[in-house]
């Protein structure tokens, strides 16, 4: 029984670290490659959904609202935009991320915090042509910038870009 138990200490001493470095993420038993993973479809402008039924909310960049929550009335009153208004924004910037990334195949780059308070994998996204599409989306003018530290890695860039787009009046700001 002591050579048994000893057995299995050495096959996992050797098996779990091997499966480990392997292993990104083991979501329900599960390990994925998001080196290369399939965008299922766009949720709205900054949410995405994956092959996986994963949720990804795109670090640094936030997009208006197009369906009824919480957060659309708060940006109402803090922009004295109304909520229609806000919406058809939402609806414009939905229609570019999905443009950008939807049935496409992508690689997912993360920060400091892997998940967010709702469960949602917390990424940036590459398009196998190299598009940086979390900066794409800013840089076009359809996103403004939301930056929560810990994952700050490039806010500088996020900020430049939006920056431009607004001076240039891209996207939404026109």
């Amino acid at each position: 029984m002591k050579i048994l138990r000893n057995i299995v200490l050495l096959l996992v001493g050797i098996i779990f670290p091997v499966y480990s470095v392997f292993a990104v993420d083991i979501p329900f038993g599960r390990s994925y490659n998001y080196d290369d993973i399939l965008v299922k479809r766009v949720v709205d402008g900054d949410t995405i959904q994956l092959e996986t039924g994963e949720r990804v909310r795109l670090i640094g960049i936030d997009t208006p609202e197009m369906h009824e929550s919480d957060k659309l009335y708060r940006d109402s009153q803090r922009t004295s935009q109304d909520v229609a208004s806000i919406k058809e924004l939402g609806r414009r910037s939905y229609l570019f991320t999905k443009g950008l990334i939807e049935a496409k195949r992508v690689a997912l780059e993360f920060d400091v915090e892997k998940h967010d308070r709702y469960g949602r994998l917390l990424a940036y996204v590459y398009l196998k042509d190299g598009t940086f599409a979390n900066a794409e989306i800013v840089k076009q003018g359809y996103a403004s910038l939301m930056t929560i530290p810990p994952n700050v890695k490039y806010a500088d860039l996020f900020l430049k870009l939006y920056q431009e787009a607004r001076q240039n009046r891209r996207g939404l700001w026109q």
